[in-house]
């Protein structure tokens, strides 16, 4: 790809890859990659001469205690760097500066106040004091600071309890930040970061998806050439957009297999065939492997095990019709290549990163659930695009939006929402219940904004509680099962606030589920946040 590039080394933060999707918002390429690189990978990453700028992200390490530090090269390309957090501080500490640890830790919301009129903040703020100060509101994360700016530079921003919160050296075009400009609590945030890469580092705004599309084609075409692509289906966004982006680039070398676990959401396996094999007119195998997955997760009720064990399965019917393709047609080699619409938060939250110091949170059937060998070739157009790329890549192939803009659907689908053991007559419940929800979703209108319920969740699903609770229908005792209705609104997926529903939606949602699905007799919402809660229950 031949677009200016900002590099952004990975130390270790489980929000490194917001600073990658705030760049790419800024319409500039960025790559993330491991803080141990060498220099000498720096320097060859840098010889095409694309290279515009360097971020150095946060840890939750602390500086003096960790060997991670900045290779050298970055600060010998002559190129603008930006450290943030931990990147500060050993900015700070490689170029002849002092970290000390701090008897007064800042997590959360403060208040900086800029100084000095530096590039970076010029012209940013938030408010004003009485005495003229520009204010910008932050979000902190550190319990360590830097006590000595290295020679070269000046303060560039401050807190009452973390002095030198921002520093600069404007002739060299460093610049440091202790808060976290990408999080969206950082409100002017996306400002920092655009004034970065764009104006400092003079990075062409040209990372745009619907341009995109013809490069990813070609670099399918050419890794592919011309092979046959197996694309294992689900019908969620993303495995969709990879289908449709294959398909554009190859045609009918493409051959999606769609497989029935038995996890799916109501009607969903006929919407799928609809639209690839009847719109798309794509190679579309339907398999119904609900008996396998359904028998296979019998008596297993630990969350990462049923991950494993549905992506171990989605691995072997790939393998078996992989085989069978290639016994139907003769002469042919069969599908050498295994597609996936595997994105970058994925191998993130599986502590999937190249650098390795990432917290797993939660394994992804995508990327932990593969064996190392799996006897196909990997094509993963997806891997490096965020949800946002993801959608609006489908809108630029010619996706219903009604289809890319749907929910987030995770790949073990219905497994992860029934907690405990995966019975067929819980999911059968659960896939009503949640139907209920989301029909209920898209016909509430919200007055203030005029758009659905749904639209204004960012996702939302029911999830199936193994608990049975006393109720009373008519004039009879109940003693059924309960299921927890949950909606969240976030615009990086890393955080996420429940969202405040009309009570009058859950109330007709509730009285709507209890009354038309037989079995269930109580409705709870879920009102936790991410974090601490996760956005799934499991």
């Amino acid at each position: 790809m031949q677009h200016d590039k900002i590099l952004i080394l990975d130390f270790g933060s489980q929000v490194t890859q917001l600073i990658a999707r705030r760049v790419r918002e800024a319409h500039v390429y960025c790559e993330v990659h491991p803080c141990d690189v060498t220099s000498d990978w720096v320097r060859e990453f840098a010889a095409d001469g694309r290279l515009k700028g360097v971020i150095l992200s946060g840890s939750h390490a602390s500086v003096y205690e960790v060997d991670d530090r900045a290779p050298d090269a970055v600060f010998e390309l002559g190129i603008p760097v930006l450290g943030i957090c931990y990147g500060m501080q050993t900015m700070a500490q490689q170029l002849g500066g002092k970290v000390e640890g701090s008897n007064s830790r800042e997590f959360g919301y403060a208040e900086v106040r800029a100084h000095g009129h530096t590039k970076l903040l010029e012209g940013i703020e938030d408010f004003s004091t009485p005495q003229g100060h520009g204010m910008l509101k932050v979000w902190m994360s550190h319990g360590d600071k830097v006590t000595q700016m290295p020679e070269g530079f000046k303060i560039m921003a401050s807190t009452p309890s973390c002095p030198i919160a921002g520093m600069a050296d404007e002739a060299r075009r460093y610049y440091a930040v202790q808060f976290h400009p990408e999080v969206t609590h950082t409100v002017q945030g996306a400002a920092m970061l655009n004034r970065f890469v764009r104006d400092i580092c003079g990075a062409s705004p040209d990372w745009i998806m619907g341009d995109y599309i013809e490069e990813a084609v070609a670099r399918i075409r050419e890794q592919v050439g011309n092979e046959e692509v197996i694309l294992g289906l689900s019908g969620g966004v993303d495995s969709s957009v990879a289908a449709a982006l294959i398909h554009r680039a190859i045609g009918d070398q493409l051959t999606c297999v769609f497989v029935d676990h038995g996890l799916l959401r109501l009607n969903e396996g006929d919407m799928v065939m609809d639209m690839f094999e009847g719109k798309l007119h794509a190679k579309v195998v339907r398999v119904d492997a609900s008996d396998l997955f359904l028998g296979e997760l019998v008596g297993v009720s630990e969350p990462e095990q049923k991950r494993k064990i549905i992506g171990r399965l989605f691995v072997d019917v790939f393998k078996a019709e992989a085989s069978k393709l290639k016994a139907a047609n003769a002469g042919s080699q069969g599908a050498s290549f295994l597609a996936q619409g595997t994105i970058y938060p994925d191998v993130i939250e599986s502590g999937g990163a190249k650098s390795k110091k990432a917290v797993t949170i939660k394994s992804h059937h995508n990327v932990g659930g593969l064996p190392e060998q799996l006897g196909l070739k990997l094509l993963e157009p997806l891997r490096d695009l965020f949800k946002d790329e993801v959608r609006e890549l489908g809108v630029a192939l010619g996706l219903p939006r009604e289809m890319v803009y749907r929910h987030p659907f995770p790949g073990p689908g219905l497994g992860v929402r029934i907690l405990g053991e995966v019975k067929k007559e819980y999911a059968d419940l659960l896939r009503r219940a949640d139907a209920i929800f989301i029909e209920e979703l898209r016909n509430w209108i919200d007055e203030a904004t005029g758009k659905s319920w749904y639209d204004l969740t960012s996702q939302a699903f029911t999830v199936f509680l193994p608990v049975k609770s006393v109720g009373v229908m008519g004039d009879g005792r109940t003693y059924d099962y309960v299921v927890a209705l949950r909606a969240v609104q976030t615009s990086d997926f890393m955080t996420a606030d429940w969202a405040e529903l009309p009570y009058g939606l859950l109330k007709k949602t509730s009285g709507r589920i209890i009354n038309e699905v037989r079995g269930i007799n109580r409705v709870t919402y879920d009102v936790s946040s991410k974090p601490p809660a996760t956005i799934e229950w499991e």
